[in-house]
């Protein structure tokens, strides 16, 4: 079982990657279902064989980002960067990409800096703003109650867990995965940890169950963004309808990573990075 203090970057990166790929299983099985069921609800064939890309356009727009990727989280995993020097080289990278591509100009680099900027005040913001509340959360005892609240819900560690996965997904449809990082998962996770949880697959499961809320209603990221693209005939309902199983196949997986931690601490020890 890890600490907490042994928990790297890295190690949390290879934990996630069996969950991912069970992520990743899931969606494609409920592709191929929906295209044998309902065909109709998939692209044409026959439009599909004319927007088909050539093997040299595949390569030309796949390889350099996959490559850069892989320099990023694989200098992590490999424990030769921290997760700072690893995004600036992704950040290097990318510049690199679009410099390559005749996609970067003195305008487009000043947008990307303010963005940049307005991201990060935010998330500083934040973080200042959950660091004080959790002070004073503390400070009232607030953090005893929750101790011992957890301690006394029925089925100890199960029970415990369940009423914690519960509230992030529940507070998945109102609020960004930043703010319940930030304040919820310091409140409940020391007191999980302290019932002997491995911290590694707990932060895991945690990951999971913030990836729902990209897509519950109404808070979804993935809605917002879906909204900006689609059509109009395309409506707010159907969305949200639309999302129902993709947000059943992660809670499955949930249930899964939950029942199975093999799948995160398959390779415990090995990789601790910086």
């Amino acid at each position: 079982i890890f600490s907490p203090e042994t928990v790297s970057v890295g190690q949390l990166f290879v934990g996630a990657l069996l969950p991912g790929g069970l992520l990743i299983l899931g969606y494609l099985g409920y592709l191929i279902l929906t295209a044998v069921r309902s065909p109709q609800c998939l692209p044409a064939p026959e439009a599909l064989a004319s927007q088909r890309p050539g093997v040299r356009q595949v390569v030309t727009v796949l390889i350099p980002p996959i490559l850069l990727i892989l320099a990023v989280l694989g200098s992590i995993m490999a424990g030769f960067a921290t997760p700072t020097e690893a995004a600036a080289v992704g950040a290097a990278g990318a510049l690199l990409l679009a410099l390559a591509k005749r996609q970067l100009s003195l305008e487009r680099l000043n947008a990307i800096m303010q963005s940049t900027v307005h991201v990060t005040a935010m998330v500083f913001m934040i973080l200042v703003g959950a660091s004080i509340f959790s002070l004073v959360f503390r400070g009232l005892g607030g953090e005893d109650i929750v101790h011992d609240v957890l301690h006394t819900l029925p089925g100890g560690k199960v029970g415990a867990l369940l009423a914690v996965m519960a509230l992030v997904f529940v507070l998945g449809f109102i609020l960004d995965f930043i703010e319940i990082t930030f304040v919820v998962v310091p409140i409940v996770g020391p007191a999980l940890l302290a019932m002997g949880m491995d911290p590694l697959w707990l932060g895991i499961l945690i990951a999971i169950n913030l990836q729902t809320s990209f897509l519950t209603p109404p808070f979804g990221f993935a809605l917002f963004y879906l909204r900006g693209v689609a059509p109009p005939e395309v409506t707010t309902a159907d969305m949200y309808r639309g999302v129902l199983p993709f947000i059943v196949i992660q809670l499955v997986i949930l249930i899964v990573v939950a029942c199975f931690p093999p799948l995160v601490t398959w390779l415990p020890g090995v990789v601790y990075g910086p």
